[in-house]
């Protein structure tokens, strides 16, 4: 299927939108789609083979999932911290703001086993959120029993098509975006950006809401990127190109096997090396592995094979932050990190 991305302005040079603004949007954002969805059949087939697990035997890699929670970094101006509480949610601070993404702080969530290792950050240890970023609806990304834990006042930037989700359960700051459009919160740009991926909660609204990922960008300072959920395609030479300069880049590395079911919408850990690559970026904080077993591959092989392809990729090592969960890292200029 075409990709819609390359009918869209890749350009930070378009107007944010108004914060809350209300929009019509169309009932379906399957055009989006980069590939047809796996048929029912070859989903049911992929469960009575039992190949959405890792195998048994591999569980045993369970307890050495690196977890070490610390406290959250102080960032000042012009500095932005980044700290990986599971998954692919992630305590932000950037431009004076906290921002959290895709937060799931749910030990369970729906039709996936419980997490393997706990969150990386405590609730109460959350200062005041100033802003959150979805990257579409799947359970694992967008969690109801955690934006329960929020104000209603706290904005929510959303894809197109979800704002009304979010208003029925007393969000009032509700910001939708197509691909390419952006808004500011304090001073800080936040775009969204496709991804190559898809939505659906129910058995009856595939794709009734848009995905993608999130361009940050403090004017005063550094500029971060984070993907989603994605499988590979052009959206990352393209959102390089849009964003030059970009100083972390937070990529999925887990979710991928089997292939044949899951490629078009999770990046291996080699192609993840590629993305980063693509986007012309300074450093790498994968994500997305180590919290919940959603697919085949045993626990900790992401990560085995994303330093092996890192190392053949002949990439400083330095560049590549695989933090453990409830780790943190700064950096406060392109291309330099200062370690907390």
């Amino acid at each position: 299927m075409t990709d819609q991305s390359e009918r869209m302005p890749a350009t930070t040079a378009t107007a944010p939108r108004p914060p809350g603004e209300r929009r019509n949007w169309p009932k379906s954002f399957a055009d989006r789609l980069t590939e047809p969805r796996p048929g029912l059949r070859t989903v049911v087939r992929a469960v009575r083979e039992c190949v959405i697990r890792p195998p048994a035997h591999t569980l045993r890699q369970v307890p050495l999932l690196p977890v070490e929670p610390g406290p959250l970094p102080v960032a000042g101006p012009g500095t932005l911290a980044v700290t990986w509480a599971g998954h692919a949610s992630w305590v932000l601070r950037i431009g004076g703001l906290t921002v959290l993404t895709d937060p799931v702080w749910s030990r369970r969530i729906p039709a996936t086993p419980a997490r393997v290792t706990p969150v990386g950050v405590p609730w109460e240890d959350l200062p005041r959120i100033d802003a959150v970023v979805i990257s579409h609806n799947h359970y694992d990304h967008l969690d109801v029993p955690t934006l329960r834990r929020l104000p209603r006042s706290t904005p929510l930037l959303v894809p197109a098509g979800l704002g009304n989700w979010c208003r029925r359960r007393g969000f009032s700051r509700v910001t939708e975006l197509d691909w390419w459009e952006a808004t500011e919160i304090g001073g800080v740009r936040f775009d969204f950006v496709p991804a190559h991926h898809w939505s659906r909660r129910t058995l009856t609204d595939t794709c009734r809401s848009l995905w993608g990922g999130w361009v940050l960008t403090d004017p005063a300072g550094p500029r971060l990127y984070f993907a989603g959920d994605t499988g590979y395609g052009d959206c990352f030479t393209r959102i390089g190109r849009a964003f030059p300069g970009i100083d972390v880049a937070l990529l999925p590395i887990g979710a991928y096997a089997p292939r044949r079911l899951l490629k078009g919408v999770h990046i291996d850990p080699e192609e993840a090396v590629t993305a980063f690559l693509d986007l012309g970026a300074a450093v790498m904080a994968p994500m997305h592995w180590a919290t919940f077993l959603l697919s085949s591959e045993p626990p900790l092989e992401p990560l085995t094979r994303l330093r092996a392809a890192w190392d053949a990729a002949g990439l400083p090592r330095a560049s590549l932050w695989d933090l453990p969960i409830g780790g943190s890292r700064l950096t406060d200029a392109p291309g330099r990190s200062v370690t907390p």
